[in-house]
């Protein structure tokens, strides 16, 4: 059975690193995948202005979402001043409606930077907006089952993984073409190498479930959720 997973992250790049590697596979089994970017991040390279580097992080974004054959939200917020209000979480529930996803990926609740935060609350918000009745919206309403947090490593205060999900060869090589457009994924703004940083975490969680990749995540007390093959 083919699934719709909506991956939800604070910037470009959030969601397509700590979950492009399932949307990846979701898209193989002939699924729908879908990725909102809450802000455009644009404040994180230390030679380019917010205005210079904008156009290229939509690209990078673009770039990734045909890679792996997802489609793409950017949300119209700036990085470092994503609102905590009802206007995000409205945003991201009319997407669901459409939609209609089995699962969402967003980020864990605690985090150091405050756009995470902010969008896994927007994101769950968002999740309760969508299954109630509105008469003031066409859009029939929408019960996701599944709700899960990725593992992020500026994201892993209290976080512990319950949930494995294996990631074959060809999902990884097309995350890993899609990501490799992302400059600061490459490490070519502040010196992480986050490239490297998520591709070996990938293969330390294969370990625990005897696979050669697998992503780790959280679920949000929902019910346990496996990814099998269409």
């Amino acid at each position: 059975m083919s699934r719709t997973v909506v991956a939800i992250g604070g910037h470009i790049g959030d969601a397509e690193l700590m979950a492009g590697p399932v949307l990846a596979k979701v898209v193989l089994e002939g699924g729908r995948a879908i990725i909102i970017d809450c802000t455009y991040g644009e404040r994180g390279h230390p030679r380019l202005t917010p205005s210079e580097y904008r156009p290229q992080k939509l690209h990078e974004a673009q770039f990734f979402a045909d890679a792996i054959g997802a489609e793409l939200h950017v949300l119209d917020y700036s990085d470092g001043f994503l609102p905590d209000d009802e206007e995000v979480a409205e945003h991201i529930s009319a997407i669901l409606r459409e939609a209609r996803p089995d699962v969402v990926i967003t980020h864990w609740l605690s985090s150091m930077h405050r756009d995470h935060e902010r969008a896994a609350q927007a994101a769950l918000r968002a999740v309760f907006l969508a299954s109630i009745p509105r008469e003031e919206i066409e859009a029939p309403r929408h019960t996701v089952p599944t709700i899960l947090h990725a593992e992020n490593w500026e994201d892993m205060e209290g976080f512990e993984a319950d949930t494995y999900i294996e990631i074959p060869p060809d999902a990884f090589d097309r995350w890993l073409e899609g990501i490799s457009e992302h400059a600061f994924a490459r490490g070519e703004t502040y010196g992480f190498r986050f490239i490297d940083y998520y591709s070996a975490l990938m293969t330390v969680k294969g370990c625990l479930v005897g696979a050669e990749r697998a992503v780790a995540l959280k679920s949000a007390g929902t019910e346990k959720f496996t990814l099998a093959g269409p």
